[in-house]
């Protein structure tokens, strides 16, 4: 493509009001964060609508499109497509991550480290004010619901760079400032083969917010990289051995995860829809390979869209998945091959809760009302009980 239709993350930020941002990652992708005021329409919906000649009705005519993915390498496809369809677009050179690096550009200055002193006194009070009810409340909540954290214990807040896990690090500083009992905190980042770009955005936020992580290296990434079953379960399993080895080997006897109440109750449907079982993502777990370590989830009753009203209120910009198979604009696509189950079963949420407003709420609560009388078998300690086992006992 012509240098002429292309721009750069810093020719952006003077961008007038002449002009509109197209996202054409996915849905998940774009959920997870975007540039501000960006419309998303993924790459396989736009070719769809100039396919069927149909009109951009998303744009106001005459307006200068700027186009962007992950990478940029989706939007120099989308840019070429509205061009020959006659519209004024433009290629964003390296897309959303040179946007986000461009944004993290440090300063040594006096004047820019005061700023930041400011812009961090204003993140950590919006969490003792604006979202105290929504976020630190809930967080405390589920700590005393599920016992989730005791007088000397020492923790392990893993942190992955997206915006739950970090949120989760600000909710543990503001839990240890009020000190109600003595317990020690580790902020704990495993690089398992992240690029140069991802591993900066993680480093620059744990700056901006003020987070004392310790980075420990693995080769994670390039020993599932040419697996072709289930390299996804695999990585996760090795992630979480690593960060269970590397916390017991600071001395913590907890690890605590990022995972919210949109991640339990979607991972319920999951199961039943997908694995056909009913199971669910426990507040808390004991390790069955490190003994004396136990897993704790203190985010669990808090909502994913407080997590990003708290991101965006506050200008923050975090990473979605860093790995080696999502780390080209390949899934910038949404033609189904990287559609993921929970992106689907996030969107019949969403249709259900239009008719019912409490489907979240029971779906969260149905595996905490389950009436074994009414069940044909369930499994307890991998062994399978069936109702007919002590169906003729009455």
């Amino acid at each position: 493509m012509s240098q002429e239709y292309k721009i750069t993350a810093a020719q952006l930020k003077d961008r007038g009001e002449d002009s509109v941002l197209l996202d054409v990652r996915d849905e998940m992708s774009f959920q997870y964060g975007h540039i501000k005021d960006a419309i998303n329409l993924p790459l396989e919906q736009l070719k769809e609508q100039l396919q069927q000649n149909k009109k951009l009705e998303q744009f106001d005519q005459g307006k200068q499109i700027i186009v962007y993915c992950k990478k940029g390498e989706a939007s120099a496809e989308a840019v070429e497509l509205l061009r020959k369809a006659g519209v004024d677009a433009y290629d964003l050179t390296g897309g959303y991550n040179a946007w986000l690096l461009s944004c993290m550009e440090e300063s040594d200055s006096v004047e820019a480290k005061e700023k930041e002193k400011e812009r961090l006194k204003e993140i950590e009070q919006s969490i003792r004010k604006k979202f105290h009810k929504q976020l630190f409340t809930k967080f405390a909540k589920a700590i005393n619901e599920y016992d989730l954290l005791q007088e000397n214990d020492k923790v392990a807040v893993c942190i992955s760079g997206g915006k739950d896990s970090m949120l989760m690090a600000k909710l543990f500083q503001e839990l240890k400032r009020h000190n109600k009992f003595p317990f020690e905190l580790v902020f704990l980042v495993m690089d398992p083969g992240y690029n140069e770009e991802n591993r900066k955005v993680i480093e620059n936020n744990a700056r901006i917010l003020d987070i004392p992580i310790t980075i420990f290296e693995t080769n994670i990434f390039d020993a599932v990289y040419e697996i072709e079953k289930s390299p996804c379960y695999l990585c996760a399993r090795m992630r979480r051995g690593y960060l269970y080895s590397k916390a017991k080997e600071l001395g913590c006897n907890k690890i605590a995860l990022g995972h919210h109440y949109d991640d339990v109750i979607e991972t319920i449907l999951m199961g039943m829809l997908y694995g056909a079982q009913v199971q669910t993502m426990m507040p808390k777990l004991h390790s069955s390979n490190f003994e004396g370590m136990e897993l704790i989830r203190p985010m669990y009753l808090i909502r994913e869209d407080d997590i990003k009203h708290w991101r965006d209120y506050n200008d923050l910009h975090f990473i979605q998945c860093a790995c080696r198979f999502t780390d080209t604009c390949t899934t910038c696509r949404s033609d189904g091959s990287s559609d993921s189950k929970r992106m689907e079963v996030k969107r019949l949420i969403r249709e259900l809760k239009k008719t019912n407003p409490y489907v979240e709420s029971n779906i969260f609560k149905s595996v905490a009302n389950v009436n074994l009388s009414t069940i044909i078998a369930y499994k307890e300690h991998g062994v399978t009980h069936h109702f007919l086992d002590h169906y003729d006992e009455k």
